[in-house]
């Protein structure tokens, strides 16, 4: 067996680590940031999973992508003052986080010009990353939210087997409306009908998508790199 895809770009971390040696704990089901607060932090995942969304006008949670170990987390306005969260951030599992203030943050990107183009290139990558997943929300509806996400999914978790694309993450019919911003009753319909046409089918919890040309071209797919059309 072998991946699909192979990661997306990651922000040199180990720059940003000399920054701080403070490590916070984040405990399944609890929040590091929510959207609204006091943007004064930016965190590089330790260990654990960390999931980023956001609260749509009728309540409910979008999300828009999972981080795990090496990534950054916490989108921050920088040189501004009073920045705040854009998003919500909660612990898929307990987690362990490096803080890294935004003071701090400011001051080495002031003196470091690779840094600095790193940084831009990291937040210019996220910026496009959820764009695109805005942009199928509000094209495709429901369906194409879902479609969307399962392609996602196996540039992300996807492992190619003779049975098909292997994802190797397990996630229950509410997680993944999270990702679609909708309802697990929507979902468990749409999963029903890509079970009873051979295009999906579960193993161990786990689902196999069996024919991904078929879910490309339901949503009109424009083929965006693996590196933008991914959940992590």
């Amino acid at each position: 067996m072998q991946t699909t895809t192979s990661r997306s770009y990651h922000f040199p971390v180990l720059d940003l680590l000399s920054l701080s040696d403070v490590v916070k704990t984040v405990r399944k089901g609890d929040y590091l940031f929510y959207e609204g607060m006091d943007a004064e932090e930016l965190y590089v995942i330790r260990s654990g999973l960390i999931q980023i969304s956001k609260i749509t006008v009728d309540g409910k949670e979008l999300c828009l992508r999972v981080c795990q170990t090496n990534d950054l987390v916490g989108e921050l306005s920088l040189f501004t003052n009073h920045s705040q969260y854009m998003l919500n951030a909660k612990a898929l599992m307990d987690s362990e986080v490096v803080v890294i203030s935004k003071t701090r943050l400011e001051e080495a990107l002031y003196q470091n010009p690779t840094l600095n183009y790193e940084f831009m290139k990291w937040m210019s990558e996220q910026f496009r990353r959820t764009f695109t997943k805005f942009r199928d929300l509000l094209l495709y509806g429901k369906k194409g939210a879902l479609y969307s996400t399962l392609i996602r999914l196996s540039n992300s978790y996807g492992i190619q087997t003779d049975e098909g694309i292997f994802i190797n993450l397990s996630l229950t019919n509410q997680q993944l409306a999270n990702f679609c911003g909708s309802t697990r009753e929507s979902i468990n319909r749409m999963l029903s009908e890509l079970r009873r046409k051979k295009i999906i089918s579960f193993s161990d919890g786990k689902m196999v998508i069996h024919d991904i040309d078929y879910l490309k071209k339901e949503i009109n797919c424009e083929n965006c790199p693996a590196t933008i059309c991914r959940i992590e």
